[in-house]
């Protein structure tokens, strides 16, 4: 499990800076896990694969203006990203900027809000303290946190948002659910695909690389996830009778698996290594925190199939992904993906695993 085993070369020009136009036009790779042959598609024919009585699951999050420009005391430019609320006036945070210790006085630029770093974690987290509630202000003073890697302006905002969006709470989208549009969903319906919601809100690990060499010491952040009760009840009457349960994205996929092993009086923390399949049983409404780390050896209990973007070298979503496909047919299909042109990450073309 060395971390050297989820890399791959990717030069830059892959990497999508712009979404395309219209949301269902991007390209989508499919990926069969047990033989890895491989299709090419446009992603509006994902309704040709999937089948009625099949249920979508998506993630309905909505990310956060959590991006703040702030001002030190002694003048100088400083960054905020805001990652999860802890309560009224308390945030978990990435500061950027020199020396922003424990005790530093941040100004929030345009208000006359002040900011208190309280506690240093790792790296850049931080524990901020608000002079007063700002969770009104940062629809006017907050911008969308894009990923790093895109360096492009963009010019609607909406579109880094799903169609579904409802929960703020997020610092980063759910990016394979940016290829829905609304007539998409529609014809899916049509067709007699049900569509069910979960909800992530994606974290700081969206942000932090793995730093250690055996993947199986990697720590993995909590993040706030709910399935409610009727959510449940789609997913479960459909697997009875037949349906698969496909995952959009990797935080709908962790979202299931953690019902899935809660309801198995488990503790959604770790991969769990079997030589057989675990066998399926219902999964169970919750609402609570989950650091589940998916990684090749992980026992699959709910999700049967996944649509998703192509993902960072030596990430954590790489490494789902090889434990749902196997590592050889991804990185094999990531490299026929290079050489067709397809577009990487965030704003990039889809695969279907399955």
């Amino acid at each position: 499990m060395n971390l050297s085993l989820f890399d791959y070369d990717l030069p830059e020009k892959f990497i999508a800076q712009t979404p395309v136009e219209p949301r269902d036009a991007s390209r989508l790779l499919v990926l069969n896990k047990d033989t890895g042959d491989v299709q090419h598609m446009i992603f509006r024919d994902i309704v040709h694969l999937l089948n009625p009585g099949d249920v979508l699951v998506l993630n309905n999050t909505r990310v956060l203006p959590a991006r703040l420009h702030v001002v030190k005391t002694t003048g100088g430019k400083a960054e905020i990203l805001l990652l999860r609320q802890l309560d009224d006036t308390r945030w978990r945070a990435l500061v950027g900027g020199r020396g922003i210790k424990a005790g530093a006085i941040l100004h929030f630029s345009s208000t006359d809000i002040t900011i208190t770093v309280e506690e240093e974690e790792d790296g850049a987290e931080r524990v901020i303290r608000f002079s007063q509630p700002i969770r009104e202000l940062l629809q006017k003073h907050g911008e969308i946190p894009l990923p790093p890697y895109i360096h492009t302006q963009l010019a609607d905002a909406e579109r880094y948002q799903t169609i579904y969006s409802k929960l703020e709470g997020s610092a980063a989208a759910p990016t394979a659910g940016l290829h829905f549009t609304p007539e998409l969903l529609l014809a899916l319906r049509e067709k007699g695909v049900q569509i069910a919601y979960c909800t992530l809100h994606i974290g700081l690990d969206t942000f932090q690389p793995v730093r250690v060499d055996d993947i199986r010491q990697h720590h993995m952040h909590s993040e706030q996830a709910v399935l409610t009760a009727e959510n449940a009840r789609i997913i479960n009457e459909a697997k009875l009778t037949g349906g698969r349960i496909i995952a959009v994205g990797t935080t709908s996929a962790r979202t299931l698996e953690t019902a899935g092993i809660l309801s198995s009086g488990g503790e959604p923390s770790r991969a769990m290594a079997a030589p057989k399949a675990c066998a399926w049983r219902p999964v169970i409404a919750f609402e609570s925190s989950t650091n589940l780390f998916i990684y090749p050896g992980y026992r699959w209990r709910v999700v049967d199939a996944i649509i998703t973007n192509f993902h960072l070298p030596k990430s954590t979503l790489l490494m789902m992904m090889s434990a749902f496909a196997g590592r050889e047919h991804v990185l094999n299909a990531y490299e026929i993906a290079k050489q067709q042109g397809y577009r990487f990450f965030s704003f990039g073309d889809a695969m279907f695993l399955s």
